[in-house]
């Protein structure tokens, strides 16, 4: 399936913190060229040394030119190199006032129960506090609007984005709204040429790139329903086709993120719609919760 042209790079400055720059940078990475990805991963790794250069030491660090530094500045919102090294030393200021510990996500086959213990707790909080930290109330209040409103939602998503899927879908059906979660991609599909201007759709893709979720996004789109996305790439192929886009910022893992820190990263967001979605119509949603409980209750 041709996938849809990707979204173009956020241009404004003023949409990072000094909490979220490291984790705007790290989801942009794959639209950047090869180049300007070695001065992304020199960023990340170490924003207060890479503050601390000129831009001729970075670019001669990276092997690449300051013409390319610039482009990467320009790519993340800066209008030059001056600007991002004062975010990127913010941003390192931040991270040691917020106490963060210098705890690696690569695990590697000599490390003991305890360092995997310590690696894999600590990708998992940074995932979710840095999702809560760049997940803007304002996108998450136009998806909540949208799917109070709506008179059905569809959920796709394939592989660990299903779970995510079906814990959204179980949470919105509780409190009484039509919800179906579709994790095969051919009911997905013919599910969503069934929709209409009333309804959403929402797909979840870690990467962006997932084939069939973006086909069902597509399909939802041609009905005239309302799309929307939850992934961790603002830049990726699926945001071309969604109204809506919620970002996650989950860092990779040795042993696949798809599986790990990005699920409890769209979990986050997830938690997030659904509590927004519930507090809407709150005396509606206690009913319900408390119908469902009693329910559940005699079976325990």
């Amino acid at each position: 399936m041709p996938q849809p042209p990707r979204r173009p790079l956020p241009q404004n400055a003023s949409a990072h913190t000094p909490e979220t720059l490291i984790a705007h940078i790290r989801a942009l990475m794959p639209n950047l060229a090869p180049a300007e990805q070695r001065v992304a991963t020199e960023a990340i790794s170490d924003p207060a040394g890479t503050a601390a250069q000129s831009i001729s030491d970075l670019a001669a660090r990276c092997h690449t030119s300051g013409a390319t530094v610039i482009r990467f500045c320009r790519a993340m919102g800066f209008d030059g190199y001056p600007q991002l090294r004062l975010a990127l030393a913010a941003a390192a200021q931040a991270a040691n006032a917020g106490g963060e510990r210098a705890v690696g996500s690569d695990i590697g086959p000599r490390d003991s129960l305890s360092e995997i213990i310590k690696k894999i707790t600590y990708a998992d909080a940074r995932a979710v506090e840095e999702t809560g930290a760049g997940l803007r109330p304002a996108s998450l209040s136009a998806v909540v609007d949208v799917v109070v409103k709506a008179r059905r939602v569809d959920i796709y998503g394939v592989g660990a984005s299903a779970f995510v899927a079906m814990d959204l879908q179980q949470k919105l059906h509780r409190i009484g709204h039509v919800v179906y979660a579709w994790p095969d991609p051919h009911s997905a599909v013919t599910s969503a040429a069934l929709l209409g201007p009333q309804d959403v759709a929402i797909g979840i893709s870690h990467t962006g790139t997932t084939g069939d979720t973006i086909a069902s996004l597509e399909q939802a789109r041609q009905a005239r329903a309302v799309t929307v996305t939850i992934t961790n790439f603002p830049g990726s192929p699926i945001t071309a086709v969604a109204d809506h886009v919620l970002t996650t910022a989950a860092r990779e893992t040795t042993f696949r993120s798809g599986a790990m820190a990005s699920r409890i990263a769209a979990l986050t967001v997830v938690d997030c719609l659904f509590v927004a979605v519930a507090q809407r119509n709150y005396k509606q949603t206690m009913h319900a919760l408390e119908r469902t409980y009693a329910a559940v209750q005699a079976r325990r």
